[in-house]
């Protein structure tokens, strides 16, 4: 273990400023998370949707704020484990905590900051039979890189926002788009499925209502195409595809983390508002996974929460004794300013 590792649990927006007010209070971190992808719900969910709530920023998207967190962050070398959960805790505030990995690894930590959101969460998967071979390399659950869709023929599944803002933004990139919904009406901005459906009469988008998918053909992870059918008719359409995008929200719920001997109420964990210490010393839990009388679930009160768990550590570490506090202004950011 670093000497005053910290660790992370949750890559959301409020996960990444932990790691910054950690790092300007002298603590290395390693960040924690199940999605493969740093970002959280911000990524996951809604990475072109504006955020107009962002201090300093009168509209920045879900993506957008999560690349400035994450180079906000950098200076300070987080260690991300990614695609991992954390099944289970032991040790205590004396002793340091050890955090054990679904892939076995584990994490030696000298305190643990859960800033998990809405709890534990990953894609709802289609039931397809072979689809996890193709997970990351042309089944996708969330969109990093627009790029790669470049000249290609590529199938969206789902009706919500993230559907069809995704087909919009990426049919200009795409080769050909089929998206694919359960539903004749769609479950998102009336503006942008005014678009999409626009995209569809010039014939950049081919979309099938009420279709499922059915079933996928592959090579090696490499979608070959697909297997549709409409709702209520056993008849299947083949659509030859190079990626398939999933867009049916993400499951959640509090999974491993009400195992870890720390007070839970009404789906999240409880803390202290004045510290963001859970009934666990040495465990701080900040963000929407949080409660605690009055809480307001907004990012800028997980920032909140995170700096005062940081400097809850730091007391700590003080033994409980005040310290002198260096604002960023005088002490800079290591490789920014102020610091070498």
């Amino acid at each position: 273990m670093k000497d005053k590792d910290i660790a992370i649990i949750g890559a959301g927006p409020v996960g990444l400023f932990s790691v910054f007010q950690c790092g300007m209070l002298g603590y290395s971190a390693t960040v924690i998370d199940s999605l493969s992808d740093i970002g959280g719900q911000c990524s996951a969910l809604y990475p072109d949707k504006p955020i107009y709530d962002i201090p300093s920023h009168p509209m920045i998207t879900g993506a957008g704020l999560i690349e400035q967190l994450e180079a906000q962050a950098a200076p300070f070398k987080p260690a991300y484990r990614l695609g991992v959960q954390v099944s289970a805790i032991s040790g205590d505030v004396e002793s340091g905590f050890t955090l054990t990995l679904s892939d076995g690894d584990v994490v030696q930590a000298w305190a643990i900051i859960i800033a998990a959101g809405a709890g534990c969460f990953g894609p709802n998967r289609p039931p397809l039979e072979g689809i996890e071979a193709c997970e990351g390399q042309s089944v996708h659950y969330m969109v990093r890189k627009p790029e790669l869709f470049a000249g290609q023929d590529i199938a969206i599944a789902g009706g919500g926002d993230s559907a069809v803002d995704w087909a919009v933004a990426l049919a200009e990139h795409a080769s050909h788009m089929t998206i694919i919904h359960r539903r004749d009406k769609f479950r998102a901005a009336p503006m942008m499925v005014e678009r999409m459906q626009a995209l569809a009469e010039q014939g950049r988008i081919t979309i099938k209502t009420p279709y499922q998918l059915r079933g996928l053909e592959h090579q090696s992870g490499t979608l070959q195409s697909l297997s549709i059918g409409q709702i209520g008719d056993e008849a299947a359409e083949t659509l030859t595809v190079s990626h398939l995008l999933c867009f049916f929200g993400l499951a959640t719920d509090l999974g491993p983390i009400a195992e870890w001997g720390i007070a839970v109420e009404d789906g999240g964990i409880v803390t202290s508002p004045n510290t963001s210490e859970t009934s666990r010393q040495g465990i701080y839990a900040v963000g929407d996974i949080a409660r605690y009388e009055a809480k307001l679930k907004l990012i800028l009160t997980g920032f909140s929460e995170a700096a005062m768990a940081a400097h809850h550590i730091k007391r700590r570490d003080q033994g409980g004794e005040d310290w002198h506090m260096e604002y960023s202004t005088t002490k800079g950011v290591p490789g920014v300013g102020g610091v070498a």
